[in-house]
């Protein structure tokens, strides 16, 4: 899908104070780590994460958002009434019901013309969710949009310790399955998308690239059951990294013909962040270059649906990022599948 009218205004983010390393997260499962005869530092060898953030228990997904919503407006300019859609593109809800967007929606005080609502779609929400909102701007049904998510890890690690602790018959194969689950980290993000009339950048979406691979949808799955704290999820992770990686080279041929790039055009490049050997393997197999990226999974962990967008926000703010840079936002989400935006 190519855009021509459409301009990524601004990016807002915001991250917890609170910073938790992987070390410390494995001395709390000494008792099991003793028993398998595993030393602490294998979660950081594994995956490359020193410490991950998390926000303060009880914080609620929608909180978050509107602190990242509310940045992107005010380093935007745009008057917030010309927003006429907000979706909430997170992992991490509030409810299942009414949309966190509702109360995101609320705390922005957007008009009451702007429509609101959740999209879900594993860690590609917000890549989905400004794609979305391109495709309103571009016909016409909107003149701007925002896409807010705000995610929180701290119940997904608590309730994996939890697990694996209580658990007597726990082996080298579970704890493997959990690591994934161990990564996870919080933070919150916002886009704001604008019509070329509305824009006070020339920073524009120029195009993107999906394919899906559902028949891989059971590689990593999360739920909430009864009678637990927070959620847990099962993640066959060296499956998942070969499935992902298999389908972002399919999508990224998709995307180089649909924006009529190459791979030496490219000037810079923000990925979903997961772990040190998803990056090594994912450029390898891309032909890019590792040079172009701005890694921020070392010091984030995977921070889900925000990963790819605070990536860029974080990489903007340090001066990495130049005027008229070709820029490929690329994403892989459990489900499969994968999501790759232009900017420039």
């Amino acid at each position: 899908m190519r855009f021509n009218e459409v301009h990524v205004e601004a990016f807002g983010r915001a991250l917890p104070e609170e910073a938790v390393t992987s070390d410390a997260l494995e001395e709390r499962l000494l008792p099991l780590y003793d028993r398998l005869r595993v030393s602490v530092g294998r979660l950081e060898l594994m995956s490359g994460i020193r410490e991950r953030r998390f926000w303060p228990p009880g914080t609620r997904p929608s909180e978050v958002a509107a602190r990242a919503g509310r940045d992107a407006i005010e380093r935007s300019g745009i008057d917030p009434a010309e927003i006429g859609v907000l979706i909430h593109g997170a992992v991490c809800r509030d409810f299942l019901e009414p949309a966190t967007a509702s109360v995101v929606h609320g705390a922005l005080g957007l008009s009451e013309r702007c429509g609101a609502f959740d999209l879900s779609n594993a860690c590609l929400g917000v890549a989905n969710g400004m794609v979305q909102v391109a495709t309103m701007i571009e016909a016409g049904a909107i003149r701007a949009g925002l896409v807010v998510a705000g995610e929180d890890g701290r119940p997904l690690v608590e309730e994996t310790i939890r697990h694996l602790l209580a658990d007597d018959s726990a082996g080298r194969e579970e704890l493997k399955r959990a690591y994934a689950s161990l990564t996870i980290g919080s933070g919150a993000a916002a886009v704001l998308l604008t019509h070329a009339d509305l824009a006070n950048t020339s920073r524009r979406l120029i195009a993107s690239a999906s394919l899906a691979a559902t028949e891989h949808v059971g590689l990593c799955q999360g739920d909430r059951a009864e009678g637990r704290e927070g959620p847990l999820m099962d993640t066959d992770s060296e499956a998942l990294l070969q499935a992902g990686n298999a389908l972002a080279v399919r999508t990224f041929a998709n995307f180089l013909d649909e924006t009529g790039w190459t791979r030496e055009t490219i000037e810079a490049v923000v990925t979903h962040q997961v772990g040190a050997a998803h990056r090594r393997l994912l450029f390898e197999s891309l032909e890019l270059d590792t040079a172009k990226d701005h890694p921020t999974v070392g010091f984030l962990g995977n921070v889900g649906s925000v990963s790819l967008p605070i990536s860029y926000a974080l990489a903007e703010a340090s001066g990495a990022l130049r005027t008229g840079q070709r820029t490929a936002l690329l994403g892989i989400g459990s489900g499969l599948h994968c999501s790759m935006l232009a900017l420039q």
